[in-house]
């Protein structure tokens, strides 16, 4: 038998290399398991003494069982090394559970203030009541167990993932929940497998979650296709974007779309108020113990009908002030105006506000709630676009002062002033066109003065170009007339040039007839005529004549409303030409 030794790994003693498995399965306590086989005769009093052994870390030490204990026997050198590591697995697995509850306590306590006080019920939920109000067509399928698939456009903080959460709460449904930041088709289709063996065995539906639907390009949405068609998962996509633009048409005809729209300040009050109460009832030594406080047991938490009433009534503010005496009605007004109906960027400012010193200065704390929050426009999203085109109806309308605001709120959130010069440069010829010559040759100035000049002394330039566009008078003669003159070239883009009108530059082509009988105009006193266009359209007029009102439409209350809001209730002094 081979005598050679190795050095165990854990302990470090000199093994005979056959004992080492053995050595190893009882923790490195084997008797004689660091001698050699010859030696195993020897009496436990030649052997090293137990002191001597050398030392381990706590880790590797198995702990000694109190031979005090009536009931503790002496450690039995009999088990077997599979009893040992079924032993071990079974208190590995407890350890496990408990280490992996007490990670979940720690992500939890460690989580925002939005995290953790998400809504626990569909009663709870605040806001949205045209998509989940008591008689909206949502309710009346969560009613009947089923959601369908469907898709939540709305911007950030709305409730999307919240309400996908409760849905499939309310439905009994197995929820999976994904990202398209960080998932793939492969993750996807995982959960449709799953999904599948799931329904075919106890019959429950499995409803997949997936945030920013958009991030998956078109490729990669056609995965969703079978699945939703045939009812193995029901697709929840969140998305901030246009689901027009960003999502295919053959994954829209399969979901239905709800709009999620901005929560109201009425609705952000309520939350806060909640979210203060909620916070209170948890951390009950945080709030200061005063006679006429609240109980937070038994104050009813207000409905989403009420909560209106709850912060502009005095009651209401007193109660948040009660509970955090630094959270003055100012500081309230304040999280609801820069939440700007995103419930998460106002919890996250209760947050801030709650963790104060309770003696701070209310003016720090305002400023420091300013700075805290950035503008919410994003500019390769429907913000930017829904601005411009406030900035380019503002123009259109002669509003100064509301196209100056739109303008402003571009700049000031970043937006490149090339960007607007070139879509003003368009409103120049779109909307102000013939009546007056000057504004496309000041809207092109002003291009090339944003790119000499740049920020933030080019907004000067912006504004002057933008308020002469909205004082100039308005045409729009060109513009409508090219939109009839291309519905027309549309129609037959194979009709011939007149030979009247060609141009004869050989003698062939003179011969051909090309350019005889043309009335060059210089050439006469008096006006001439030629066949400018093909025999089809001849009698067309495209572009109109100044004040032609044909295919205009008249409308008495829109006049009527002009008249009272913006001309001091005095009549329109072109009525009566007009009718």
């Amino acid at each position: 038998m081979s005598t050679r030794t190795v050095s165990c790994p854990i302990c470090s003693k000199n093994v005979v290399e056959a004992n080492i498995n053995a050595h190893l399965d009882n923790n490195c306590s084997e008797p004689g398991s660091s001698v050699l086989p010859s030696q195993k005769s020897m009496k436990p009093s030649q052997s090293k003494p137990k002191e001597a052994k050398t030392p381990m870390a706590s880790i590797f030490t198995k702990k000694e069982p109190n031979m005090s204990s009536p009931m503790a026997g002496p450690p039995s050198s009999s088990q077997s090394p599979l009893m040992n590591r079924k032993r071990k697995a079974g208190e590995s697995s407890v350890l496990s559970t408990q280490s992996t509850k007490r990670r979940k306590d720690i992500l939890s306590s460690t989580a925002p203030l939005a995290e953790r006080l998400r809504p626990r019920s569909l009663e709870d939920f605040v806001g949205h009541e045209n998509v989940i109000g008591p008689d909206s067509l949502l309710t009346s399928m969560l009613k009947g167990g089923s959601t369908g698939s469907m898709i939540l456009w709305g911007p950030p903080g709305c409730g999307k993932t919240t309400l996908a959460r409760l849905m499939a709460r309310n439905t009994d449904a197995i929820f999976k929940e994904l990202s398209a930041t960080d998932s793939n088709i492969a993750d996807v289709r995982a959960v449709a497998e799953e999904a599948k063996g799931v329904l075919s065995l106890t019959g429950r539906r499995t409803i997949l979650f997936l945030d920013e639907v958009h991030r998956f390009n078109k490729a990669q949405q056609d995965i969703f296709l079978p699945f939703v068609e045939q009812g193995i998962i029901q697709l929840i996509g969140a998305t901030t974007e246009n689901p027009s633009f960003k999502l295919t048409h053959a994954l829209l005809s399969r979901c239905r779309v709800f709009v999620l729209e901005r929560l109201t300040d009425e609705d952000i009050k309520d939350i806060v108020f909640r979210a203060a109460k909620r916070v209170a009832a948890e951390n009950p030594a945080e709030v200061p113990a005063e006679p006429d406080l609240v109980d937070l047991t038994s104050s009813p938490i207000p409905s989403s009908s009420s909560g209106s009433q709850s912060m502009d009534t005095p009651e209401g503010t007193t109660d948040i002030t009660q509970l955090f005496p630094h959270c003055t009605p100012e500081i309230v007004s304040s999280i609801v105006s820069l939440s700007t109906g995103d419930a998460r960027t106002a919890l996250s400012l209760l947050e801030l506000v709650i963790s104060a010193p309770r003696n701070s200065d209310p003016e720090k704390v305002l400023k420091s709630l300013r700075n805290s929050v950035s503008t919410s426009y994003d500019r390769s999203g429907d913000s930017r676009y829904d601005m411009i085109s406030a900035l380019h109806k503002c123009v259109r309308g002669s509003q100064g002062s509301a196209a100056l605001y739109w303008l402003a709120r571009m700049l000031s959130a970043g937006e490149d002033p090339l960007y607007i010069a070139r879509r003003m440069a368009v409103c120049a010829s779109e909307d102000i066109g013939l009546a007056d010559n000057h504004a496309l040759p000041l809207a092109t100035a002003t291009i090339q003065a944003c790119q000499m000049i740049g920020m933030p002394e080019c907004r000067i330039n912006l504004a002057h170009l933008v308020s002469y566009l909205c004082e100039a008078p308005k045409s729009t003669r060109a513009y409508e007339a090219y939109k009839r003159a291309e519905a027309a070239a549309a129609l037959d883009p194979s009709l011939p040039v007149p030979l009247m009108i060609r141009n004869a530059p050989t003698s062939l082509m003179s011969n051909l007839g090309y350019s005889k009988g043309y009335h060059y105009n210089p050439d006469f006193a008096h006006p001439v005529t030629n066949d400018y266009l093909p025999a089809r359209f001849k009698d067309d007029v495209f572009l109109r004549q100044p004040g032609d009102l044909t295919d205009k439409t008249w409308d008495e209350d829109a006049l009527s409303a002009w008249e009272m809001e913006e001309n001091e209730g005095r009549p329109w002094s072109g009525r009566k030409r007009c009718q």
